[in-house]
């Protein structure tokens, strides 16, 4: 089948590799613009961009892929379908009605429609999710469904492993249903759960909240976000922590060196933070973070 490859992010770039290695090659990949990236905010094009040169596809990144320009270039490569996986961006009419759209949703919709389907079912501590392929309409991710497969969020899954997992099956399931063409059903709206986007004070790990909210929370928007606890003089990145068990003496915000372990107090419990990410430095120990503190004078501080 002929297509046309909408896609940006990393999680995009597994299924365009499972995709260019089919008979359903992509004849023109449709990305966003070069974009500020890394540490260093240097301008660089998103992933998609980067591993369809490596592919030798050809690659647009147009301000506005529902613009007239966009649209009569997708048009000229005359797709039998337009594939769509992580763009970030919505299609919209007349794009919408133009070809046969096909977008892989990584959830077990209708549960999380909308932008941040991983890191939601992380952070509500769901024991699944898994993969939908299905028709885009007007309405987010409520068009109908024609293939799902179901995926187990382990215990101590952060969005990483999770989405490395999600992303091998996205391609599968994305060529099983080029293959065989199965049939369309609505999707119900019972059940219906969105997952907003992540903003800036999704990172803040306030101590208003249960311990085990924040410990979802870190593992939900580990590596590719991160999040911080708000010091007296600093932001104090977390990547690892874990609940301390046992410890409900903590007071909220406050955090304190015990028997040599670095905690966190919540508004039930504590965490313990294992790995931290001082600004400007690399994530390190804790225990390495609490030696430095200790030199300049103190391990205490107040989120």
């Amino acid at each position: 089948m002929r297509t046309v490859y909408l896609g940006t992010s990393e999680f995009a770039v597994e299924v365009l590799e499972r995709l260019a290695a089919t008979p359903h090659r992509p004849v023109l990949v449709v990305t966003r613009p070069d974009r500020p990236r890394g540490r260093g905010r240097e301008v660089r094009p998103p992933p998609v961009a980067e591993r369809a040169a490596v592919l030798r596809v050809e690659t647009i990144q147009p301000d506005d892929v529902n613009s007239e320009q966009a649209r009569e270039a997708i048009a000229a490569a005359q797709p039998e379908a337009v594939v769509i996986c992580a763009f970030g961006a919505l299609v919209k009419e007349p794009l919408l009605s133009a070809h046969e759209l096909i977008n892989v949703h990584p959830s077990l919709l209708p549960r999380w429609r909308g932008a941040a389907p991983l890191e939601r079912a992380i952070e509500a501590g769901d024991e699944e999710t898994g993969v939908t392929i299905m028709r885009p309409t007007a309405e987010l991710d409520a068009g109908p469904i024609c293939l799902q497969r179901a995926e187990p969020i382990a215990p101590d899954d952060d969005y990483g492993s999770l989405a490395a997992r999600l992303a091998a099956l996205s391609g599968e399931l994305l060529v099983e249903a080029l293959d065989a063409q199965p049939a369309f059903r609505d999707q119900p709206d019972q059940g219906a759960t969105y997952a907003e986007k992540i903003d800036p004070e999704d990172r803040l790990l306030d101590p208003a909240r249960a311990a085990d909210e924040l410990e979802r929370r870190v593992r939900a928007l580990t590596p590719h976000i991160g999040v911080y606890v708000q010091l007296d003089d600093e932001r104090l990145g977390v990547r690892r922590a874990a609940l301390a068990a046992g410890v409900d003496d903590v007071d909220r915000g406050e955090l304190v060196e015990r028997d040599g372990r670095l905690l966190y107090g919540a508004a039930r419990g504590a965490l313990e933070l294992i790995e931290v990410q001082p600004p400007g430095k690399r994530p390190m120990k804790a225990a390495a973070w609490l030696r430095g503190r200790a030199g300049r004078g103190g391990t205490h501080g107040k989120g």
